[in-house]
Formats: C-alpha cells, structure tokens, sequence
C-alpha cells in the first residue's frame, strides 16, 4: 500500500510540473510576436501591419512611398469605410507627434478615420488629442490580438 501512494505522489507531482511546464512555454510563445516585431525597422513594420490588415479583412491596403507621405504610412478600405495609417515601431511611448501626423494625412487623402498603429504605448497626452482629434490608437496589446 505505501508503495501505490509513492506512486500516486510522484504521478501527481509529474502531472503538476508538466501543466506547469505547458503554461510556462504558451506563455512565451504569447510574447514571442511582439519581441520579432520590436526589431522590426521602420519600413518593414510598415509592411508588417499592411500583411496583419488584410488579414483581418481590409481591403485595397496600400503602402505609401517613404518620404513625402504626409503622416500617412498605409491606405486601406473595410467596409466601404476609407483609413489612413500612421505606424511607429520604436522603442519609447509614442507621443502628441504620430497623432498629428495622421491627423493631417487624413484629410490630405481625403480618408473618414486615422488610426496611429505601434508596437508600444501611448503617453497621456497623445491619447488625450487623440480622442479630441478622433483619431484611432492601436498599441502593443492591440497587435499582440492578431
């Protein structure tokens, strides 16, 4: 009988090490995606959230040229509703600057919502101006979803 209650206890501690275990590595693959995209250059996180929009459904997603783009980094269509995109990969908050930017971008293309999309954070104040402007904050938590 001592040796069936052995048996128990280290079949018991096996099963509670391996949920431990499985937790453990869902919980780094959940953090993997933001870490790859936190080495992202500017460009490429461009064409990064263009790939992540048309995968959720977006449709004519078009990326503007590098200079010039007046705020707006990507054009994009869903639901007969036109956007304009601003993204920021950096490696600090993301500030009144990117808010503006899209801000003007938007009515320069003649676009209904803007929308600042970034692998970070917003600062208080850009998230302020940001529903005074009604412009759209996607962050970190937003793309960790897709």
């Amino acid at each position: 009988m001592n040796n069936s209650i052995i048996s128990y206890g280290w079949a018991a501690a096996f099963l509670i090490f391996a949920v431990f275990l499985i937790f453990v590595i869902f919980k780094r693959v959940g953090r993997q995606h933001p870490i790859y995209v936190d080495e992202m250059e500017g460009h490429d996180f461009e064409y990064y959230c263009a790939d992540l929009l048309k995968e959720i459904g977006y449709e004519d997603v078009e990326v503007t040229k590098g200079s010039g783009d007046f705020g707006v980094d990507i054009l994009a269509v869903k639901d007969n509703i036109t956007y304009a995109f601003q993204c920021k990969c950096y490696d600090r908050p993301i500030g009144v600057k990117a808010v503006q930017e899209v801000y003007a971008g938007r009515d320069y293309y003649d676009r209904m919502i803007g929308v600042v999309i970034t692998n970070q954070y917003f600062t208080e104040p850009a998230i302020k101006l940001a529903a005074k402007l009604k412009v759209v904050l996607w962050d970190r938590d937003f793309i960790k979803e897709f």
